[in-house]
This record gives structure tokens, C-alpha cells and sequence, in this order.
């Protein structure tokens, strides 16, 4: 069971909804003024609908306004020729939306797909070959032996293991694993990539593969 907020000004449309959601075994709270969305309301819900038109505050700007302390997903009810509105409250936090007249069975089901996923354990580990990721302690093991890598150096091979394949210029490396303001120069990603190959090489992995006149790449048959 989870807790839900449905904010709308029609009142068919709270009934229908906190008939259909409870029927799936929810909670719901309804309500037709998103100013009455307060931290305290907020913060225990798993999931908050909100009608983008709504009189006062509308729902982009309740949106906005509630993320400050609530991270549970958002799912806007929109009229058609909304769009941009919807855009904005996606940027303003907002997870999903429907377009009125929406599907019940539909909207159900993205209710319960939101819910799902907010459940999920999150991954802390992954795998490249024998190179294994601790993705929370950020650090790399070839097998059971830690490999002794730089923050920097860390970061340019996690970079690199999550998209195998995938041709990076020295250019892209710095802004990625530097920033774009970073003082450091393409010579000092060589140096890093140079390093990062040493550590690997010594456990018998060369996964870093040069890719003539163009970057570098990550070859997960050689982790």
C-alpha cells in the first residue's frame, strides 16, 4: 500500500481516482488547491498526482514549489495543448504526465510502475570482464585484488566501463571527468590514461584501447 496525493479541481475526478486507487490497495488524499501541499503532507507521500490547470497555484508551480521536500515521482494530469506547460513542470521535477481524457487502466499502471521503481534495491556493483565496480566506495577490484587508482583515475575507468564501445575524444574526457572550467590541459588526460593502463596491465587487463586520430574506447573482452 502506498500513501497518494491527488490534487485536481474536479471533484469527478478525485472520486474516480481515489475510487480506482484504493481499489488497488492505496491510500489517497485528495485535495483542490495545491496550496494546501505542505512539507509535512508531502514528505510521507509515495506518489503525488497533480492537474497542471488548477485554480491559484497551478500544478507546474506546486511542482516546483514541493520538490524542495519531497522526492517521491509526480505524475501530471494535462488537457491537450498543454504541452509546454508540461515541459515545464517536467524540468520543475515532475516524473510523467497523461493527457486528459486519460485511460483509468492506463494511469493505474504507471502509478504502480512508479511505485515499483521507487522500491527497486539500488545497484552498487557492476561487472566488465574480470573488473569489478563498487560503485558506492568507488573502488575497483581485478578478481579480489583492489586496484590502488586515483579519484581521477577511478573516474576515467568507471567512464569508460559503463559504455564500452564508446569512442571518447581527449576533449570529452576533460570536460567529463574535469569540467568544462578545469585548468587541465589534454596532456594531462594522456598522463592519466597512461597511468590508469599501467594499474590495469599489472593485473593482466588492457581494456583501454586507442582509437587512432580519434580518442580512446573501452574493450570489455580485454577487462
Amino acid at each position: 500500500m502506498a500513501r497518494i496525493i491527488v490534487a485536481d479541481d474536479s471533484e469527478d475526478i478525485c472520486r474516480l481516482l481515489k475510487r480506482a486507487l484504493e481499489k488497488d490497495g492505496h491510500s489517497v488524499t485528495v485535495m483542490y488547491d495545491t496550496r494546501a501541499l505542505d512539507e509535512k503532507l508531502c514528505s510521507q507521500a509515495e506518489l503525488i498526482i497533480l492537474d497542471v490547470m488548477m485554480p491559484g497555484e497551478d500544478g507546474v508551480a506546486a511542482c516546483a514549489r514541493i520538490r524542495s521536500f519531497t522526492d517521491c515521482p509526480i505524475l501530471f494530469l494535462t488537457a491537450k495543448g498543454e504541452d509546454e506547460d508540461v515541459l515545464y513542470g517536467l524540468g520543475a521535477g515532475g516524473d510523467d504526465y497523461l493527457t486528459k481524457p486519460f485511460s483509468l487502466p492506463q494511469l493505474r499502471a504507471r502509478v504502480e510502475a512508479h511505485l515499483r521503481r521507487e522500491q527497486r534495491v539500488p545497484v552498487y556493483r557492476f561487472v566488465s570482464g574480470r573488473i569489478h565496480f563498487d560503485l558506492q566506495a568507488k573502488r575497483v577490484y581485478v578478481k579480489e585484488e583492489e586496484l590502488p587508482l586515483t579519484k581521477s583515475e577511478y573516474q576515467l575507468c568507471e567512464m569508460f566501463a559503463r559504455h564500452p564501445g564508446l569512442v571518447y575524444t581527449r576533449q570529452q574526457i576533460l570536460e567529463e571527468i574535469f569540467g568544462y572550467d578545469s585548468d587541465s590541459s589534454e596532456a594531462a588526460v594522456t598522463e592519466h590514461i597512461k597511468n590508469l593502463r599501467a594499474k590495469l596491465a599489472a593485473f593482466g587487463a588492457s581494456p583501454v584501447e586507442t582509437v587512432w586520430g580519434i580518442g580512446y574506447r573501452w574493450n570489455a573482452e580485454k577487462a
